[in-house]
């Protein structure tokens, strides 16, 4: 199994920034890519940002693209997403999860195991 724990998630202002972390345990090995996906309430979880492990190949939503950038620390088994001029409209829980392929899918559905997510809010 895939244990993932994210952090970073906090209140900011609209405009601002946060990096959120997300560390793998566990049998990593068998993950070949990563993602960043968001929910908010009465909405499907929304794909975020996906990256390669090894190769470091990323994809981004069109609503994050030039905003979001998505990372990983190889040493420390660590994926990031810097978050930086912060939209109310980004407010939402945010998860990270493993994939199998390096396809860097935008379907939720095409990702193995989940992290418990955290809360972002960006105020007006």
């Amino acid at each position: 199994q895939v244990q993932l724990v994210e952090s970073g998630g906090g209140l900011v202002q609209a405009g601002g920034s946060l990096r959120l972390s997300c560390a793998a345990s566990g049998r990593t090995f068998s993950s070949y890519a990563m993602g960043w996906f968001r929910q908010t309430p009465g909405k499907e979880r929304a794909f975020v940002a996906a990256i390669s492990w090894i190769g470091g190949n990323t994809n981004y939503a069109d609503s994050v693209k030039g905003r979001f950038t998505i990372s990983r620390d190889n040493a420390k088994n660590t994926l990031y997403l810097q978050m930086n001029s912060l939209k109310p409209e980004d407010t939402a829980v945010y998860y990270c999860a493993t994939d199998r392929t390096s396809s860097l899918y935008s379907t939720s559905s095409r990702y193995d195991y989940w992290g418990q997510g955290t809360q972002v809010t960006v105020s007006s």
